[in-house]
């Protein structure tokens, strides 16, 4: 699924039955629920969890939390916007 393709879903009530946990926890932020998105990472230890879990941390303010999460992933803190780093991770995931 393209990135056009996930945001246009969107505008479902439910994702894709297709999108892995990663995809599916980006895809609660983006319909703006940050608690379900968290709590669809927030048990898993696997690096791409934990990039998730750091940009949710960061999104959330919790710049400490979330560069602990940042090291979890082998991964430094985004730079960049919000917004361009949940494309970067809807892209790569």
């Amino acid at each position: 699924m393209d990135i056009v393709d996930f945001k246009n879903s969107l505008k479902d009530n439910n994702p894709p039955v297709s999108l892995t946990i990663q995809q599916e926890a980006l895809w609660w932020d983006g319909k703006g629920d940050w608690e379900r998105a968290h709590d669809l990472v927030n048990d898993l230890d696997d690096l791409q969890s934990a990039h998730v879990h750091a940009y949710l941390h960061r999104k959330e303010g919790d710049l400490w939390n979330a560069d602990y999460w940042y090291r979890r992933a082998k991964r430094q803190r985004y730079s960049g916007t919000l917004e361009e780093e949940w494309e970067e991770l809807v892209k790569i995931m």
